[in-house]
Parts: structure tokens; sequence; C-alpha cells
């Protein structure tokens, strides 16, 4: 498919009518999504100006067809039948919830940040019908106590508290899904645990290589964003800008409250403000709530001081063998400035077996029509693929 970055109001993708539909290939455990190859028009108004092309293997850029009743509109807000604290360690306890039906698929939700903590609305993206899904707030966010906190907070950790809430809950294997750090985590956890995987829906691709956390922190997306820059950048004193990211640790661990809630407000609004296409208040008023702003700020700066504390700068690229088997799509916003399309494309292409849903009229947040469009349509996907019973 030609790679055009046009906004849906300009471009719109139909059959070709001529050609007869392509019956979809049926769910094999030796492979991934079976390919759509219908062939499509691209048509851009308003333009004298007709391409055909076909969808290249792996890459989508047209809404989902495997079914012409596949749902990709959120399901309605519901309420958990369960919740509860698990005691992870000694100093850790984490909030975790159930909801939908308790004899259904499971399915964890891991959230982003780190430190974002879990919302209502991210049980919306299952059938509650089908799925049994559970949230939990990982070390430090959200519900989870204590508030904040970066002792025994590592990805391992994070792994590792996971596994104990699947044992908790008597789940013998769950699909996981994730996006943006919850994609990093997603990916962490499958590598490290590959048979505990039934399926992978994975949004927002983030690395945590060294080169994802300089494009947002240190100026790269300052090009795109120079008005939300500005007050990020203007926090730090000019000898200390070399390095954003120390230079915000030093105020998020400072022994002055007021210190820290000033910096977890500033690194808290820069992401808000960039996170969405086009800006999105109710986000951006995130960062003036210093309980939600200290655990993410902290949380966040505490991981990328540290590399996502992996051990090699492309670990999760390297690793990919280990779950190259698992069913997965990978939803991306075009214009998505927190985690730039680049890294979503360097998974795709280290993992063609994965389906690839580039969403052309949108950036980061799962909550963007286009996205969570697709985010559906790829649990509906695992979903039919499971009932069939591949």
């Amino acid at each position: 498919m030609s790679l055009l970055g046009f906004t849906n109001s300009f471009i719109t993708f139909t059959p070709l009518p001529s050609l007869p539909s392509v019956a979809p290939h049926p769910p094999s455990l030796s492979r991934l999504f079976a390919r759509e190859k219908n062939p499509l028009v691209l048509i851009v108004r308003n333009l004298d100006f007709k391409c055909e092309s076909q969808a290249s293997s792996g890459l989508s850029m047209e809404p989902a067809k495997e079914s012409v009743e596949s749902n990709r509109n959120l399901y309605a807000n519901l309420e958990p039948y369960e919740t509860g604290c698990l005691k992870v360690s000694d100093l850790h306890t984490i909030y975790y919830e159930q909801s939908g039906n308790p004899s259904g698929h499971p399915v964890v939700f891991l959230h982003g940040g780190p430190g974002g903590g879990t919302s209502p609305s991210n049980r919306r993206f299952f059938d509650p019908e089908f799925y049994r899904i559970i949230l939990f707030d990982q070390r430090g966010a959200g519900k989870s106590t204590p508030h904040a906190c970066l002792e025994e907070n590592t990805t391992w950790d994070l792994i590792t508290d996971i596994e104990k809430l699947r044992e908790h809950l008597k789940i013998p294997e769950w699909q996981v899904f994730g996006g943006s750090w919850g994609s990093t985590l997603a990916l962490a956890y499958s590598q490290s645990y590959p048979d505990k995987v039934t399926g992978l829906v994975l949004r927002g691709i983030f690395l945590l290589r060294k080169k994802e956390i300089d494009w947002f922190y240190e100026g790269g997306a300052a090009a795109i964003f120079p008005d939300a820059w500005e007050s990020f950048r203007d926090l730090i004193p000019e000898n200390e800008r070399g390095c954003f990211v120390d230079a915000y640790s030093k105020r998020l661990n400072s022994d002055d409250k007021e210190t820290q809630y000033a910096a977890a407000r500033a690194w808290t609004k820069w992401e808000m403000m960039t996170a969405h296409l086009l800006p999105n208040e109710e986000n951006i008023k995130k960062g003036d709530d210093d309980n939600f702003s200290l655990a993410f700020a902290r949380i966040e700066n505490h991981y990328f001081v540290n590399k996502g504390f992996f051990p090699s700068d492309s670990f999760l690229l390297e690793n990919v063998d280990k779950i190259r088997h698992i069913n997965t799509t990978i939803v991306q916003g075009r214009y998505d400035v927190c985690c730039p399309m680049i890294s979503a494309w360097d998974l795709h292409k280290a993992w063609p077996e994965a389906d690839l849903k580039v969403v052309p009229d949108a950036g980061h947040s799962a909550n963007e029509p286009g996205i969570a469009a697709e985010l559906v349509a790829a649990n509906e996907k695992l979903k039919n693929i499971i009932k069939n019973g591949s």
C-alpha cells in the first residue's frame, strides 16, 4: 500500500468493485493472522488522481475486513465484579480489578507511563461477554501503594508482579494488551513467559531505546510542539540543559516536596500536550493533578534514567524470536509524537509475522477514534481465532 500521509478528510479506501472478494484464510497455529488481500483503490479527493495498489504483507492502512459483523466500536461502560489488592513484596501492594465475564477468556491490560495507572475507560476495548478483563496498577501508580515509590520498582519487578497476579487469579494463560510503556512491558513480559501468552495487542510502540528518549525529552519533539516545549524547558536552568532527563531526575527526587511537584507538573503537561493529534484539554488537565503527576513523572523518569533496566539498547528487538509464534497486532498512529512510528516500523521489520495497523489520522493516545477502533478490532480478531479453536 502506498503510504501517503493524508488525513481521513482527504482519503477514502474502497474495494475495487469489478473484482471478486477473496475468501479469508482459516486461522492457523503455525502463523499469525491471515493477510488481507482484497485489492483496494486509494482515492484522493479534490485531486485528479487515482492510485491502485495491493496491501503489502503484514501492513494495513484500511479498516479491518475480517468480517462484516466485526465490531470496531468501544463497548459500553461497565463496573468491575471484583476489586482487590495483592501484596507483591514487603514494600509494594498492587491494586487489581476484574470485569466482564468471570468465565471468559482472560486478558490483562498493561497501562502506560510507567506510572500512568489504569482508568475505567480501559475496560471498553474488550467484549465483556467474551473476555475476563483484568486491570491492575503497576508499582507506585494509581491505587497501588506506596504511591510514587521508586524503591524495588524495575521492569523485572513488574514482570514478576504480572506473574504473581496471574497465579493469584488461577489463570493458566492470558491475552496481553498494552500501549506506549504498556507495549514495552507487554513485550518484555511475553519474552519472559511466552508460554503464558495467548495473543498480543500492542499500541504506540515504545522500545525504550536511547534515540526514543532523546527524541521526546532532549529537543526532537520540540520542533513540532515548540510552544509546549518552552514550559518543559524553562523549568531547567540553561547550565543544566545538556540532559533534561537527568535535570528533571534531580528535581523529582528533591527533598523539597514543592520542588518535586513543580517538576512533576511540567514533565506531565509536556507529555499530555503532545499525546493527541488534536489538543485534548481533559488530558492536559491531568498535569494539574499533583497526585497523578507525581507518580507519573517520578516513575517515568526513574525508568528512563535507568534505560528501562534492560541489558542492551535494543533488547526487545533482539528477543523477538521468543514470541514470533504469538498472534499479534500492532496499532500505531501515523503522527504519534510521543512514540514515533519508527519504533513500530523497526518492530514490524524484525517481526513481519505480526500485523501492523497504521492509523493515518492519529497521534499517540489510545482514546483517539481511529486508534480505539483498531484496538477493538484487534481484540475481536483474537476473539474469533479463539472461538474457532485455533
